[in-house]
């Protein structure tokens, strides 16, 4: 089998895009797998919350 420049590059780009689409999927499916994110306490942005026991 006789390989040129371009096909041995062509080769190598695709091998490397599809480690990059695996890598993508994995840490996607980890990152999802935690469960759902919720929101900030209201400390995190600063405001502080007074209760008044009147």
């Amino acid at each position: 089998m006789n390989f040129d420049n371009k096909k041995i590059i062509a080769i190598i780009a695709s091998i490397f895009s599809v480690l990059i689409a695996v890598i993508y999927l994995g840490l996607t499916f980890v990152l999802d797998s935690r469960g759902p994110i919720l929101p900030p306490p209201p400390e995190a942005f600063g405001v502080v919350v007074i209760e008044s026991f009147l």
